[in-house]
């Protein structure tokens, strides 16, 4: 007598489930190793204005809490700033990459970061959760005296002259301090809260300023003393001269990349935040792609990871 043969569509779904749950068992070592462990996560670049790419961001964010991690989630919103100013007719000016802030441009960066994007993001982390009552928590810098900023300043050489110039941006500024007082009561509290902060800080004269996103998950992430800071972008970490990506490198190493021409343009900053983080009590830091599904659990909870670890 011939042995009875599933239908295919019950095979299919029978090796698809099997295949979920070789994930999940492969996964538990890594989950031990983050229990209890705070992981700030930089959330950025155009991947913020993609809805379906936000829910699954925010889904793996629940997920992280759900098996013990404390995520916290320093988000962007350069996009959504240049399309408000844009809108009321305002050019924006870059150097190096940090937008020149007056006060007008510093209302609609605030209005833009501390109201649209950090609420819109609360709220999908506490959809995401509405099961197991995860809740998305909006804040900004301001809150709670969490970053205390000193106005940021660049340095240009004149091309002709070779003379070094200071460059006036404004209302940005460099995070001075970082009370992580309130992050820390909400990640412990009883409830399940996941903090979800816009980079808004505010000098010792009582003044606004605009932080780059990157700088300002760094600083927080260091202040916590996180096992992880990973950085979120649109690029897939690090790129070697061969154009292939780098999976590992010391603080050395990124050094040396920034040195010698291995990091160019907006890679550079995003080092020099990683290296800060990691000087500072950071365990170690990731630059990974926020546009690629799932990334956060491919990198924290994979053999491999899934961008740039720098330790």
């Amino acid at each position: 007598m011939s042995k009875p043969t599933l239908p295919q569509d019950r095979l299919a779904a029978l090796e698809n489930g099997l295949a979920k749950a070789r994930t999940l068992a492969e996964a538990l070592p890594y989950i031990q190793i983050y229990d209890r462990e705070t992981v700030v996560v930089k959330y950025g670049g155009h991947a913020m204005g993609d809805t379906e790419t936000a829910r699954k961001f925010a889904a793996d964010i629940v997920l992280l809490k759900l098996v013990g991690i404390h995520p916290v989630v320093v988000h962007g919103g350069g996009p959504q700033i240049s399309r408000m100013l844009e809108k009321a007719g305002v050019k924006s000016e870059f150097v190096d990459g940090l937008r020149v802030t007056d006060a007008d441009t510093m209302e609609v960066a605030e209005m833009v970061l501390s109201g649209s994007v950090n609420k819109e993001l609360a709220h999908l982390i506490t959809s995401a959760g509405r099961e197991a009552d995860v809740r998305g928590v909006g804040l900004s810098g301001k809150d709670a005296r969490l970053i205390t900023v000193t106005k940021a300043m660049r340095i240009k050489k004149d091309p002709d002259s070779m003379i070094e110039q200071a460059i006036d941006l404004g209302l940005v500024g460099e995070p001075a301090e970082v009370d992580p007082t309130l992050i820390q009561a909400l990640i412990n509290a009883t409830e399940d809260y996941v903090p979800v902060i816009a980079p808004i800080g505010v000098a010792a004269d009582g003044r606004t300023y605009n932080i780059n996103a990157d700088t300002a998950a760094g600083a927080i992430a260091g202040a916590l003393g996180a096992k992880r800071f990973l950085l979120l972008s649109d690029i897939p970490g690090v790129l070697g001269k061969d154009g292939d990506l780098i999976r590992d490198m010391s603080v050395e190493d990124a050094r040396n990349a920034i040195d010698t021409g291995v990091a160019t343009g907006g890679m550079i900053p995003k080092l020099e935040t990683c290296i800060a983080a990691l000087e500072n009590g950071v365990e170690a830091a990731a630059i990974l792609d926020g546009r690629q599904n799932h990334v956060l659990l491919m990198e924290l909870f994979t053999e491999h990871g899934a961008g740039t670890l720098i330790h």
